[in-house]
């Protein structure tokens, strides 16, 4: 298991704000809390974009 650093996770997600990275975390995106810092599990991260993947389609006007 790789577990990240918030920092690492931020960057394997290609997120640049701490904001942004709070409101995954607020939407369900488990974390593990070691002391004085987080970490996030790689598994954990591709779980979470995976069930939280839209597809999106394009409706026909009639």
């Amino acid at each position: 298991m790789t577990y990240l650093t918030v920092k690492e996770a931020m960057n394997y997600l290609n997120i640049k704000s701490n904001k942004t990275f709070k409101r995954l975390i607020v939407s369900g995106l488990p974390v593990i809390n070691m002391g004085k810092s987080l970490r996030v599990r790689k598994d954990d991260i591709d779980e979470f974009m995976k069930s939280h993947t839209v597809v999106a389609t394009k409706e026909r006007k009639q």
